[in-house]
Parts: structure tokens; C-alpha cells; sequence
């Protein structure tokens, strides 16, 4: 028993060590860098950005975040309120389509503004006989909004089934009409979650570089200037304090995340009616009409945007006219093949290290209830706040010189993509132990079984479609990775995500389509696998229930 007691504390402490070197050390590194300039103290970065040309990019930067965010949120709440008050099925189909939406490389959507709607665009030129410039602003806030509502309208949606059906009950009851009770009962108990989103959003377009440098034409945002500086300045100082700048919404996303999770957590006391599930919410006919209207907008969006992309793969439109071809596929280089298969290893490995290191953290932090482990677990989830620049500019500073110098290697990349992710696996854990009965473990332990020997053998097989959610969570979201991982990539390291980024960056547009449908061919048939294993596996287990 003693080996066992070994191992199980050398599990603790690579657990709490591995979230110290790669999420800690790389956010105070930085910080130090925003505030040292070779060893000495300085604020001279954070003066610098308060210059008349960067408060220029702040106001603008401001103006297409806000705007942005605020249209993104609206109709994200819109298709979470018709998911809400729709039929179980509609609500299932609904989830798995807007899932299925997300799973798509970053930039997807830019391209397909450009080959659609721009000057030689397919719809503006070649059928309407237009030639509209689509860069701009108004580009990147059309596609910011556009590209966000998936993740945010899944967010509301869950806000939305966590409200207690019983308020609204009550307030029908009382005679209040629908729509006095959705203004009265649904958006406040929603509130704190739409701010969340809201919030989330923006901490995500304000850190967004890649959307206003395909799109934005002329108009610079803060986010590129932060992104030009890391490519071409030998200091890293200014680019530190920049991504400095874009803590403080972050935190305050974080804020109205957990105040959402605990205020929906308290108003329920786990009774059956307390589920959206068990009570249909009708609204009147004429608004729910409405909201089918922008639901039906959106879909027909995202059925244009992907049609696009798989057409661009075997056609040109540079002309104006349709004409197919197989040169893009032809023409791809050998190196960007490479680059793809390197990220299928990449995002696999970054999947299982995520996983396996995010139920550990759970499995000591509330079934074991070790001290000072609360303080870990938040800790693990200031990747999953942060902007992603943030966190790979963390990586450039933290791991390009001895003892831990890992630039230049797989590993960096690696990292960077499962300690992205360890909040994600943290948080499903946590909701799957809450499942398990104690009682299994304590007799375990009555009969002699150690701590580890209860953790490999009894609580890690029972987690078995937690892993395979949490693996699939970050092979998809390290497939699709840019934020972070532009910085970090070397000679032979390469990504898919990166080279396509780069392909629309000198605008060879074909060669970045092929990319982008072979990034959605593999994430969405490794998401639809994991998709049938788990239903396959909760229909055997409410089969041994009913039996």
C-alpha cells in the first residue's frame, strides 16, 4: 500500500505543478514583460499605447466590439427563446444543428463574404451584376456577429432550461399573459446569463486579429496592431501590454458566468418541474413566428456560407462566373498536407493530456476535498477566460529560453492546446462525479482498496463518456485554433488552422476552401463518432434501468 500512497501523491503533485508551469508561469510572464524592459522597471508600453494613434485603434476597436457583440447576443437570445419554447425533438434537433455550426475553422466565414459578396463576388457580381467592396468595419462586425451566434445561442439556451418552470407557471396562474411573463419571469431569470455572453463575446472579438486583417481593409483594430507587433518587433513589451488591456473584460465574463451558474443552481431544488423540459412555454403565435423568421435566416446563412466553401474547393469565381476546376486541390502543396496530418497528432495528444489532467484536478478538488485545491482548479480555468493571444503571447514569453525552453518543438504547441481546454474537462467532471454514489468507493475502501486503486479502478471507468466528451471538446477546438498557436508555430510544426489562415491572409482563396473542408471533414466526423458512441451508451444504460 505504500507504492500506492507514492504514486497517488506524485499524481497530486504533477497535477498541481503541470497547471503551475503552463498556466500560471506563462500569464505572469506576461505581465513581467508589460512592466520590464531588459530587467528594468518601466511603464512605458502602457504610455506608448496611449498614444493619439493608438487610441484611434482603442475607440475603433471599441465601436466594432460593442456593436458586435450587442447584435451577436440579440440574436443568439432570439433563437435560445424559440429553442426554449419549441417541442423536445425541435429542441434536440435545434442543439445538434447549432453544435454542428460551431465545428468550422476560424475565417470561414470571411471567405465566404469575399467569394460571395465581394467585387468579383459569385452573388453581388455574377448574378446581380454589382461590384460591392465588403472591407470594412461593417465586414468585420457582420462577421463577427455572424461567426458567434452558434456558441452564444447554445449558452442561452442552457440559461434558459435552467429557470425554474414553476415561476412561470406561477405567473400564468395568476393570469399574467405570455408575454407579461416572458418580460416579467423569462429575461430577468435569463439576465445574468446574457450578460455572461455578452461579456464572453467581447472578450473574444476584442482579441480577434484575424477577422479585421481579412476583412477590415484600412480599418485597424487594437487586436492587429497587438499581432503585427509580435511579428515584426524584437520587443514584446508592447504587445504584453496590449494583451493586458483585454483582462479586464475577461474577468468581468467570468464575473457573470458564475453569477448566472450559481443564481441557477439556487433557484431550483432539483424537483422534476424545475426542468424546461417538462413544461411546454407557449408564446403567442405572431412571436413565435418572428423567431422562427431569424432562426430560418441564420440556418439558411450557415447553408450558404458552408455550400460556398465546399463549391470554392472545385470552382473559381474570380471572374464573376462559375467555373470548376480541380487546380486548388491539385495545386496544394505537399507541405500543407503535412501540416494537416500534424494537426490531427497535435490535437489528439492535446485532447488525452486535457482530459486525463482535467479529472485528476476534479477528482482531488471535490471528491477528495484536498486543501488549497479550490485555488488550483481556478487556476486551471484562467486559460478558458483570457483571450487566446493572451495565452500564446504567455507561451512565447514563458518558454523561449532555458530551463524551459520549448519554442521551436511540438511540445509548446501541444501544451498550449490542452491547458487552453483543462477548464472544459474541469467542469465536466465535476458535473459527472455529482452522478456517482459514494457508496460504491467507500466500500471499495472497506475492502481494502487504496485511494488509487479506487480512482483507476472503479471512478475512471465509470468517466468514460465524460473522456470521450472532454477529448472530442478540445480535438475540435485545437483543430480550429489560431489565436494562440499563430505565435507559437516554427519550421515543421506547422498547423492546418495556421496555413489555412495564412492561404486567405495572401488571398489564395481556393487553396484556403480545400483546407477549411478538410479541417470540417475530420472534426465533424470525429464529433458525429463520439456523438453515436454516447447515445449508444446512454440507451444501454436507461435499457439496465428499465430492466
Amino acid at each position: 500500500m505504500k507504492i500506492h500512497k507514492i504514486l497517488d501523491r506524485f499524481l497530486l503533485f504533477a497535477v498541481v505543478l503541470s497547471i503551475c508551469i503552463f498556466v500560471l508561469y506563462p500569464i505572469f510572464s506576461v505581465f513581467r514583460m508589460s512592466l520590464f524592459d531588459n530587467g528594468e522597471f518601466t511603464l512605458k508600453y502602457y504610455h506608448d499605447i496611449l498614444s493619439k494613434k493608438n487610441l484611434i485603434l482603442i475607440r475603433n476597436s471599441m465601436w466594432v466590439t460593442v456593436l458586435s457583440s450587442s447584435l451577436t447576443t440579440f440574436f443568439s437570445f432570439i433563437i435560445a427563446l424559440y429553442v426554449f419554447v419549441s417541442r423536445p425533438r425541435v429542441r434536440y434537433f435545434m442543439r445538434s444543428a447549432l453544435m454542428l455550426t460551431m465545428i468550422s475553422p476560424p475565417f470561414v466565414s470571411a471567405l465566404a463574404l469575399i467569394m460571395l459578396f465581394g467585387r468579383r463576388g459569385l452573388i453581388t457580381y455574377g448574378i446581380l451584376g454589382l461590384s460591392v467592396n465588403p472591407y470594412g468595419w461593417q465586414g468585420i462586425v457582420i462577421l463577427q456577429t455572424i461567426s458567434g451566434i452558434s456558441f452564444a445561442a447554445l449558452m442561452l439556451s442552457g440559461t434558459l432550461q435552467n429557470i425554474d418552470i414553476r415561476q412561470i407557471m406561477a405567473s400564468r396562474d395568476l393570469g399574467a399573459s405570455p408575454l407579461q411573463t416572458l418580460r416579467n419571469i423569462v429575461i430577468p431569470a435569463a439576465w445574468p446569463g446574457i450578460l455572461s455572453v455578452f461579456f464572453i463575446l467581447f472578450t473574444m472579438n476584442l482579441a480577434d486579429f484575424g477577422t479585421p486583417i481579412i476583412i477590415g481593409g484600412r480599418y485597424k483594430v487594437l487586436a492587429t496592431e497587438a499581432y503585427l507587433q509580435m511579428l515584426s518587433s524584437s520587443s514584446l513589451g508592447k504587445p504584453a501590454a496590449i494583451s493586458m488591456l483585454m483582462i479586464p473584460p475577461a474577468i468581468a465574463a467570468f464575473y457573470f458566468y458564475r453569477k448566472n451558474i450559481s443564481k441557477a443552481g439556487n433557484s431550483s431544488d432539483g424537483s422534476k418541474l424545475s426542468s424546461s423540459e417538462d413544461y411546454a412555454y407557449e408564446l403567442p403565435g405572431y412571436i413565435k413566428n418572428v423567431l422562427l423568421a431569424v432562426v430560418v435566416v441564420f440556418f439558411a446563412i450557415m447553408i450558404l456560407k458552408y455550400s460556398n466553401i465546399f463549391l470554392s474547393t472545385v470552382s473559381n469565381t474570380a471572374t464573376g462566373k462559375l467555373r470548376f476546376t480541380s487546380k486548388y486541390i491539385m495545386d496544394l502543396p505537399k507541405g500543407k498536407i503535412e501540416s494537416f496530418w500534424r494537426s490531427i497528432i497535435y490535437s489528439a495528444t492535446a485532447g488525452a493530456i486535457a482530459s486525463f489532467v482535467g479529472v485528476l484536478l476534479s477528482y482531488y478538488t471535490h471528491r477528495r476535498g484536498l486543501k488549497g485545491m479550490k485555488i488550483v482548479e481556478f487556476a486551471a480555468s484562467l486559460p478558458y477566460i483570457i483571450p487566446g493571444t493572451f495565452f500564446g503571447l504567455g507561451y512565447v514569453a514563458a518558454f523561449s529560453s532555458q530551463p524551459l525552453l520549448l519554442r521551436g518543438t511540438a511540445w509548446i504547441i501541444i501544451f498550449n492546446f490542452a491547458f487552453r481546454q483543462i477548464s472544459v474537462s474541469n467542469k465536466s467532471a465535476n458535473a459527472e462525479f455529482d452522478t456517482i454514489d459514494r457508496k460504491i468507493e467507500l466500500a471499495a475502501r472497506d475492502l481494502g482498496a487504496s485511494n488509487l486503486q479506487v480512482l483507476f479502478g472503479i471512478i475512471i471507468p465509470m468517466l468514460r463518456s465524460t473522456f470521450l466528451t472532454c477529448f472530442i471538446t478540445t480535438f475540435t477546438a485545437s483543430m480550429t485554433a489560431v489565436g494562440a498557436v499563430v505565435f507559437l508555430i516554427s519550421p515543421g510544426t506547422n498547423v492546418a488552422s495556421v496555413e489555412m489562415f495564412q492561404s486567405i491572409e495572401n488571398g489564395l482563396y481556393g487553396v484556403g476552401s480545400v483546407q477549411a473542408v478538410m479541417i470540417i471533414a475530420v472534426t465533424v466526423t470525429v464529433n458525429l463518432i463520439a456523438m453515436f458512441l454516447l447515445d449508444g451508451k446512454r440507451g444501454r444504460e436507461k435499457k439496465i434501468k428499465e430492466t
